[in-house]
């Protein structure tokens, strides 16, 4: 194994820890979920888009496609467990049209990946040609899952506040960019290049909201910044708040 074989593999490894770290950001809410045996106001769209975006990167991975990705792989495979073990639960406490849509977009999502495979092997013979076709859309699905960052970003300059913008998750969020980004960069690897490097920009973004609006936000308030998917009180009804770390941890994953 060459010293850059070496290097990527051992990049690799590190970025599986951080990005695992940031597919399991999310299980406080499903414990809360599965303690108070109801999903409130919690939506299933995060979790039913990471699924999608992992099934494409696992896809890109597999030697078939793209040889000698297998951590790719593995974070990958990891992510979609731990996804579909959090949408078990969300369907085993929702009410019969959340429980639709989820089987529902999880059948769609099955099938096109399905078309996707078929054209995939039957149409392009070479693992370059391959990678280029379902790298699109790897890409394209992890561009489109940056809207939510956005929208907690918009929040943090309207408000302010940093309060639903954690220190740590946008720090853990640009590291996991930086990681991904240095391994595709080892062997050149255009479509993590491009996805871990708006991921890498996105997190530095935060980083630098956090700085400037750190000091405005009410000191009362920053013991509640922990969790990315915290809950806020709204005439009695909780109300979930825009989510940034499963979005994060899928488009920066080794994507």
């Amino acid at each position: 194994m060459s010293a850059s074989e070496t290097a990527r593999t051992v990049i690799g490894i590190i970025g599986n820890v951080i990005s695992f770290a940031l597919f399991v950001s999310p299980s406080p809410t499903f414990w809360r979920i599965w303690k108070n045996k109801s999903v409130e106001e919690f939506k299933p769209d995060p979790y039913i888009a990471t699924v999608m975006n992992c099934m494409f990167w696992i896809f890109y991975g597999i030697p078939v496609v793209h040889p000698d990705s297998t951590l790719v792989v593995t974070i990958n495979g990891i992510g979609l467990a731990v996804e579909l073990l959090y949408l078990a639960i969300y369907f085993a406490f929702a009410p019969n049209k959340g429980r639709l849509k989820v089987i529902g977009w999880l059948c769609v999502e099955c099938a096109f990946i399905a078309v996707i495979a078929v054209v995939t092997l039957m149409v392009f013979h070479s693992h370059a040609s391959r990678s280029n076709f379902v790298g699109i859309f790897c890409v394209v699905f992890g561009v489109l899952m940056y809207a939510s960052p956005l929208t907690i970003m918009r929040k943090v300059i309207k408000t302010k506040s940093v309060e639903y913008m954690p220190f740590y998750l946008s720090l853990t969020n640009f590291l996991n960019g930086i990681i991904w980004l240095t391994y595709a960069l080892i062997e050149f690897d255009l479509f993590i290049t491009i996805s871990n490097g708006l991921g890498a920009v996105s997190g530095a973004i935060q980083l630098i909201l956090y700085a400037y609006y750190h000091r405005s936000t009410p000191k009362d308030k920053e013991t509640e910044k922990g969790k990315p998917s915290e809950v806020e009180m709204e005439n009695g009804k909780p109300q979930q708040l825009p989510m940034s770390a499963e979005t994060a941890a899928v488009s920066g994953m080794a994507a």
